[in-house]
């Protein structure tokens, strides 16, 4: 029953969705992205060689993307009730998705930054530039058209385990999809959701893509 209170359920899943994957990767990127850097800058070879922060690191890392995100969700709803007072709804399922994406994050800023011309470093390090400016000038200047496919992709994810997360109540057109079409076997509500979903991951693929190649274009 195509109603105006059906299409405005959907309309307001569309947003609640788009405001869980925006509002997570940004936050998630705070957190992923140094780490990235850290493993970059810490490895055998790096700037400032550390094995002992790289191993943690690494093995965080690896830990946290080992875990199914539906595990996950369930562990941290403590977590999700201490900061957000609740363990269901868009907001909470902020926090897992946070949690699940930071380390997803950090190995695509590795990759990325690993992808950068050893020898432009060394020609900065001759220059006398100090770590941190051949970190933010040299490294992420040179990988940022590899880091804005890498978040393209990370949004993609994350708008994936949105729709995830609708299977205990988090929210989004990821939750109408479970309460409608499959509690209540309204298939036809089911293949909206799908569509709409499929065409936020597109959307947000063409814009970082055409951002990646114009950023492209002023590096040649």
């Amino acid at each position: 029953m195509w109603d105006n209170a059906t299409v405005m359920m959907l309309v307001e899943g569309v947003f609640a969705t788009l405001y869980m994957t925006l509002v997570s990767t940004l936050f998630a990127y705070v957190i992923g992205l140094p780490m990235g850097v850290v493993l970059v800058v810490t490895a055998k070879g790096g700037l400032k060689p550390n094995p002992v922060i790289y191993k943690i690191l690494d093995v965080i890392v690896n830990i946290v993307r080992s875990i199914p995100f539906l595990i996950l969700l369930i562990l941290v709803i403590p977590l999700t009730r201490m900061i957000v007072g609740k363990s269901y709804g868009a907001s909470a399922t902020i926090v897992p998705l946070v949690i699940a994406a930071a380390p997803f994050i950090a190995r695509m800023v590795e990759s990325s930054l690993l992808e950068v011309d050893a020898g432009v470093i060394e020609a900065a390090q001759s220059m006398g530039a100090n770590t941190w400016t051949i970190i933010r000038k040299v490294m992420i200047g040179e990988a940022r058209t590899s880091l804005i496919v890498g978040a393209t992709i990370v949004l993609g994810t994350v708008l994936g385990y949105s729709a995830m997360a609708g299977t205990v109540g988090g929210g989004g057109l990821g939750d109408i999809a479970i309460r409608y079409g499959y509690y209540r076997y309204q298939s036809d509500i089911m293949l909206v959701t799908v569509v709409l979903l499929v065409a936020l991951v597109q959307l947000l693929q063409v814009l970082g893509t055409r951002l990646a190649k114009r950023l492209d274009k002023r590096a040649r």
